[in-house]
């Protein structure tokens, strides 16, 4: 259980900060981003969730906590150590990987196939949920930056991976399941 009865510590002033394993880093390293874009994606899923209601506002609560196992995930390092932890760190699961495939596949049966590319908008949590698609891609991409360097548990990337394409079907599911969708025009502006 976390308890929080002090929200500053000062232990950061010098540009570094605790891991999970209480490993100290500097905030700027290729884990600290990689947990800090998924912890900012969650902020933008907030957002998102002012428009939501029904299923949807579900399945975006169920990714919020997803994305703080997401986050817990990632800031424990050493992986081989896990069966060492007095207490086993979280990990992201191939259920929930499994589970947005499921979502992803319901949603994308009831909407047209693309013909053309389309534009982030139409409704506004249409806009807001292409705006978390772009930064699951770039936790995505931080993720793999940091797989490159150190071990991490694969089915964070790959979360983050089905979860971009669950929010790409949701924004279109948001846009009247796809009727309301902005069409990319190549060249319309020439």
């Amino acid at each position: 259980m976390v308890v929080l009865n002090k929200i500053y510590t000062r232990a950061g002033d010098k540009g570094d900060t605790a891991l999970g394993n209480g490993d100290r880093v500097a905030k700027h390293s290729a884990r600290v981003s990689a947990y800090g874009t998924s912890d900012e994606l969650n902020s933008f899923v907030g957002v998102a969730r002012l428009d939501a209601s029904g299923e949807v506002d579900d399945a975006l609560s169920r990714i919020q906590n997803d994305l703080f196992d997401l986050g817990a995930d990632l800031c424990r390092p050493d992986m081989s150590k896990d069966a060492e932890s007095e207490y086993p760190p979280l990990r992201v699961a191939q259920a929930q990987v499994d589970r947005l495939e499921a979502e992803i596949d319901v949603m994308n049966s009831v909407l047209e196939p693309l013909r053309s590319f389309i534009l982030p908008g139409g409704s506004r949590l249409s806009a807001n949920l292409h705006v978390c698609r772009t930064v699951a891609r770039r936790a995505e991409r931080l993720a793999t930056e940091l797989a490159a360097e150190e071990d991490i548990n694969s089915a964070a990337v790959m979360y983050l991976n089905r979860l971009s394409d669950w929010f790409f079907v949701a924004a279109r599911i948001a846009n009247e399941n796809g009727n309301q969708d902005v069409l990319w025009v190549p060249g319309a502006n020439r």
